[in-house]
């Protein structure tokens, strides 16, 4: 079924369907006010599949577990919008507490881990801070950190570390002369990430839904930033509680601004505006 405009119409039935697939597998939860934008971004895939109506894709995608299909729709479907140094205060915090307790306390090994990754800036943002620390103190991290996103779009660009010129604006001059090298295209400048960045960082598909966290080897630090706003308060409460398994006691998490865990049981201590230290007891969140 189709109108003029060739937009193939999302029904009540398919709609339901597909919001609670999306919302039990991934978290998302999709409220009827994104009926809209849930129908026109599969646009394209149901172009792709060569279908004519939602009903045979939902059986496409959910009847017949076509998870390549799956993948698809969750790349187009996930929202991924990120900026170098966002929320500033989070990298000022590493840079001024964070990282100068770490290099006294607990050594030279240092592992961290961008579970909403996107396409790469917050990961590269943090590297920039380590790498900038290391050089104002003499001091030598052996950091890793792990990006991990749902969206295997987004981790194809995290991976190569290429963006246009106007996305590293908020990043100061000395930096971008660091890290950063340009392209000779006049026409549309892009700009590649130093190898020896994109040499610390380790990128991979994972679903925060999942009851495998990585929990060998605990960070020390998480940045989960900017995706509990799109999980129902349930959901929000057993990822972070998931998070905290993999989060070395004395570790940080990060949330986004806009997040709280206000009202929830966990082992954390607020410590600036949404960054917490883990710590033994509960009863300080």
């Amino acid at each position: 079924m189709s109108n003029n405009n060739n937009t193939i119409k999302l029904l009540d039935r398919e709609y339901y369907k597909l919001s609670s697939f999306i919302h039990d597998h991934y978290g998302i939860n999709l409220t009827d006010a994104k009926r809209v934008l849930l129908e026109s971004r599969l646009q394209k895939r149901l172009r792709a599949a060569g279908l004519t109506n939602f009903k045979d894709y939902v059986k496409q995608v959910i009847s017949s577990k076509n998870q390549e299909e799956i993948i698809n729709m969750i790349n187009v479907v996930s929202t991924n919008k990120t900026d170098f140094f966002r929320e500033k205060s989070h990298f000022d915090y590493m840079s001024k507490v964070l990282l100068p307790e770490m290099a006294t306390k607990y050594g030279k090994e240092l592992k961290v881990w961008s579970a909403a990754s996107s396409t790469g800036e917050e990961i590269y943002t943090i590297a920039m801070v380590i790498e900038e620390f290391m050089n104002a103190n003499s001091f030598q991290f052996n950091y890793s950190i792990d990006g991990t996103d749902i969206s295997t779009d987004v981790l194809r660009k995290c991976i190569r570390g290429v963006y246009d010129l106007a996305d590293i604006a908020p990043i100061p001059n000395s930096l971008k002369q660091k890290y950063f090298l340009r392209s000779r295209d006049k026409i549309r400048p892009k700009v590649k990430v130093v190898r020896k960045l994109r040499a610390r960082a380790n990128f991979y598909r994972f679903n925060l839904m999942s009851s495998n966290y990585p929990t060998k080897g605990k960070y020390d630090i998480i940045f989960c930033r900017n995706v509990l706003i799109y999980f129902d308060r349930k959901t929000q409460y057993e990822v972070i509680k998931k998070l905290c398994g993999s989060l070395k006691t004395g570790g940080y998490l990060f949330l986004g601004h806009s997040e709280s865990i206000i009202g929830l049981d966990l082992p954390l201590q607020q410590v600036t505006h949404t960054g917490y230290r883990k710590v033994l007891s509960h009863g300080n969140a």
